[in-house]
Parts: C-alpha cells; structure tokens; sequence
C-alpha cells in the first residue's frame, strides 16, 4: 500500500477547509471513487489543515493526488490556498 499527505497552511488555508467542512459529502465521494482506494482522513490544523489517503498503489495516489487538485481549482479556487506540501510513501503498518 501507499499513502500520501497533502498539508495546506498559510493563506486562504483556513477558508479552504471551512468549505471542505461544509462539503464533505462531495470529498467522501470523490476519494471513494479513486481506483484502489483504501481511506481518507481529513483534519484541521492550527494554520490550515491536511489530508491523508492511503491506495493499494502508487496509481491510486497519484489519482487522488490529482483529483483533489482539480476538485479544489474547480470549487475552492477563489480562497487563495497554495499549492499543498506532499508527501508520499510506502505503508509500514496500517490499522483500522
């Protein structure tokens, strides 16, 4: 398995996952339709806020990677979020 994290912080952070908040629905949905998907968790930090998802391989991630890009241009782009900080690597342990 893989995992990647996207951590959002600075600018137009906070507000970016203020509408995150209000459309987890929409999230749920579309990390659920990344092929290999294995789950997703989403949590607010001080200064913005991260994501981690986990795939059966490094497709998937880079799919999530890439959906996630396009869904917040499409929908979050007027909150003047950067770019997230990624990271990705290989699954040691993973419990449920």
């Amino acid at each position: 398995m893989q995992t990647v994290i996207r951590r959002y912080s600075g600018k137009g952070a906070k507000e970016l996952f203020d509408l995150l908040e209000k459309r987890t629905a929409d999230v749920e949905e579309l990390m659920r339709s990344v092929k290999g998907f294995v789950g997703y968790t989403l949590a607010r930090s001080d200064d913005g806020g991260f994501s981690v998802t986990v795939c059966q391989d490094k497709a998937g991630i880079d799919e999530s990677v890439q959906k996630a890009k396009d869904w917040i241009a499409k929908n979050a782009g007027n909150t003047g979020a950067a770019a997230p900080e990624v990271s990705e690597g290989s699954v040691l342990i993973h419990l449920k």
